[in-house]
């Protein structure tokens, strides 16, 4: 005897067309980051500095960015601890502002690092 599945509707913020999803869920909030620090991630928020006004190109921009730093952590694809770094599995070295990187200390949010060049094209969308 075959046994067929009748039709059925997905939950909604569940899963869709066979496939799970999961909802990026985060607060923002506004405090001095102090000299150069537009924003910050954590797991389950965003911190916007006080100087960066709300509603602003400038803002949109610090929140999609970070809010793909917020995704990544939630998803396991990066953590980030008081001395390490960690993407995709693999762990660099963390030290006063600086992460130890292909052999190079470079300052935190540079440009080249791969979590931050993705949370750039995140800024775009």
């Amino acid at each position: 005897m075959a046994f067929k599945l009748g039709k059925y509707k997905p939950l909604p913020g569940i899963a869709s067309g066979g496939k799970l999803k999961k909802s990026l869920k985060f607060k923002i909030e506004h405090k001095d980051l102090g000299p150069g620090v537009m924003g910050e991630a954590y797991p389950n928020k965003v911190v916007v500095d006080n100087d960066v006004k709300k509603g602003t190109p400038e803002y949109n921009r610090v929140v999609k960015h970070e809010a793909q730093h917020v995704k990544d952590l939630q998803s396991g694809r990066a953590a980030f601890g008081d001395d390490y770094v960690r993407w995709e599995g693999k762990t660099y070295a963390r030290k006063s502002g600086m992460i130890k990187y292909n052999g190079k200390w470079k300052e935190e949010g540079d440009k080249s690092f791969p979590w931050e060049k993705v949370a750039i094209n995140a800024e775009k969308n």
